[in-house]
């Protein structure tokens, strides 16, 4: 059993196996006792409370007292059905729990061989699949510093308004991005695509100053204090001043 001290009166005991816990289970559990193997120093008829962990990581949290000092640790009274502890205990991860740790693990290493193979494709063939990139994919491709390889996504029939604000805010912006972002209506719609392209230094400054006046108030003063140009701030300013 491994034991720890987590705070003045709660310590956590950890059973190693299932051997481990049946004995303690057979020897004192079973008559509401535990042992705890501990150098920690605790008074007498001290109240705590003892987090205990089986061989498979459930745990339970039970009140206890100490009712005697021994030399190699603590004798607890513990609160609660042994029996249920004990059951509590044993229980293994469940068949969905397993499933989803499952599950997960094949997605990392789904997403890892994506990885792999996309670092390995000549960049022509990147451009090629950004059309058709599946959600991983893209995902990997946003990433890219390629503008034409950024350009082909935006051609793709599945790219999400948060993918956009993603690129919107890539350092590796160009003309041609923008100009394609800004001619579509159900980009443009999102505050978030606009508050991305207008805060991105790299955005031409003609669309910035239109983007401006479609901005909420609190963002413009925003931009009249940290734009990303002069003249953008001070266009803010303008706005700001010929609504007072």
């Amino acid at each position: 059993m491994k034991v720890q001290r987590t705070a003045s009166t709660a310590f956590t005991a950890d059973f190693e196996s299932e051997q481990e816990l049946t004995d303690e289970h057979r020897v004192n559990l079973s008559f509401g006792a535990l042992r705890l193997p501990t150098i920690e120093s605790v008074d007498l008829h001290t109240a705590l409370t003892v987090t205990l962990r089986g061989p498979w990581a459930a745990e339970i949290a039970v009140s206890a007292t100490v009712v005697a000092v021994l030399p190699d640790g603590i004798a607890l009274a513990i609160e609660g059905n042994p029996d249920e502890i004990l059951t509590r205990l044993l229980a293994r991860p469940s068949m969905a729990v397993e499933k989803a740790a499952e599950e997960e693990e094949t997605t990392r290493e789904k997403s890892q061989n994506t990885w792999d193979r996309m670092r390995s494709l000549p960049q022509m063939e990147k451009i090629l699949l950004a059309v058709r990139a599946d959600r991983t994919e893209r995902a990997l491709l946003l990433q890219d510093n390629d503008p034409r390889v950024l350009l082909s996504i935006l051609r793709n029939p599945r790219l999400t308004v948060d993918e956009v604000v993603r690129l919107a805010k890539s350092s590796f912006l160009t003309y041609q991005i923008v100009e394609v972002i800004m001619k579509t209506g159900q980009w443009m719609s999102s505050l978030d695509v606009r508050l991305a392209l207008i805060h991105n230094a790299k955005t031409p400054q003609a669309f910035s100053l239109r983007i401006l006046p479609t901005l909420p108030d609190s963002e413009i003063k925003t931009i009249a204090r940290a734009g990303t140009s002069m003249a953008l701030k001070q266009a803010a300013l303008r706005r700001l001043q010929g609504r007072t």
